[in-house]
């Protein structure tokens, strides 16, 4: 039982990081119909502007400012990777809205290859540790060691999914996304400024991505300029798993993803755990390609 509970929470923190991520893919796939495979490499922007922020606050960088401190490059590292989205967006994608899904599909991974390279020679083809490390400390729980660092993490996550689930379902905003998903023309008779939503769809996606980026600096300690492709690669497993589209679903996918392959790591050995992340994808495309929670889509002719 003192295992099993300690894999559980390993999962957990995980597939926290993994729903973060998912829930970009999925909004955006819901709007547009793109998989923004540049997606993962907003995660690695944001767990290396956080890096740079934090060592200025923790007194590396000339500053020393606390918790406080900490708190606000959070937020901030999340706006500026936020306002990042808006410009791929503005500057990758909005031109070809209109173009073919495959020229648009091209663009992203183009997109992903720009970012990867311009990490590396902003901030070296290096590992880089993070200027700040977790407590150990924390509680038992049937023999299983909890830290607080992981109830955090959970927490945080939770936190800032409920504030996306209540932003879709109680405000303006989120009514406008949910139209444009429906029906994008019918929108834009409608009044609905069709570009501004998809540009705050990007925002709020980047967003969360740097979230996770942050935080998954901060539990593991290391980055480095590629730590974007594979949890890109994984986060849209789990928004396969949950079903596209469905931003309920990227959360579940995410968790999903998440304690599978952290009990696959510990009974099969931790090179056998992305072959269980993309086999489960394989699956899932096989026999139940709308995923746990999407509905089929009808087409009207």
């Amino acid at each position: 039982m003192d295992i099993f509970l300690q894999i559980l929470f390993d999962g957990l923190v995980i597939g926290a990081f993994y729903s973060l991520i998912a829930l970009g893919y999925t909004m955006v796939y819901g709007i547009i119909k793109l998989l923004n495979f540049a997606h993962g490499d907003l995660y690695m922007i944001g767990a290396f502007v956080g890096f740079t922020l934090l060592s200025l606050v923790t007194g590396d960088g000339g500053l020393n400012t606390g918790l406080l401190g900490i708190g606000m490059v959070f937020i901030i590292t999340m706006v500026i990777v936020g306002l990042l989205g808006m410009g791929v967006e503005r500057l990758a994608y909005r031109p070809l809205l209109l173009a073919p899904r495959l020229s648009i599909l091209i663009t992203a991974l183009g997109v992903s290859l720009t970012l990867e390279n311009s990490s590396m020679l902003g901030w070296g083809a290096s590992y880089k540790v993070y200027p700040i490390s977790l407590p150990k400390n924390g509680f038992e729980i049937v023999g299983a060691q909890i830290s607080y660092a992981q109830i955090g993490m959970i927490v945080l996550s939770a936190l800032l999914m409920i504030g996306l689930r209540l932003f879709i379902d109680k405000t303006i905003y989120g009514k406008a996304m949910r139209a444009i998903a429906l029906d994008q023309t019918a929108s834009s008779l409608m009044g609905v400024n069709v570009y501004r939503i998809i540009a705050l769809t990007f925002f709020i996606g980047a967003f969360l991505a740097a979230g996770a980026g942050i935080m998954s600096g901060v539990y593991y300690g290391t980055i480095n300029f590629m730590m974007g492709f594979i949890i890109g690669l994984k986060a849209f497993t789990a928004a396969v798993l949950g079903g596209i589209g469905n931003i309920t679903g990227a959360m579940l996918g995410g968790f999903v993803l998440g304690i599978v392959e952290a009990y696959g790591t510990f009974y099969l050995g931790g090179s056998w755990k992305d072959v269980l992340a993309f086999g489960i994808l394989i699956l899932f495309l096989v026999f139940k390609p709308t995923g746990i929670l999407g509905a089929k889509e009808m087409e009207r002719m």
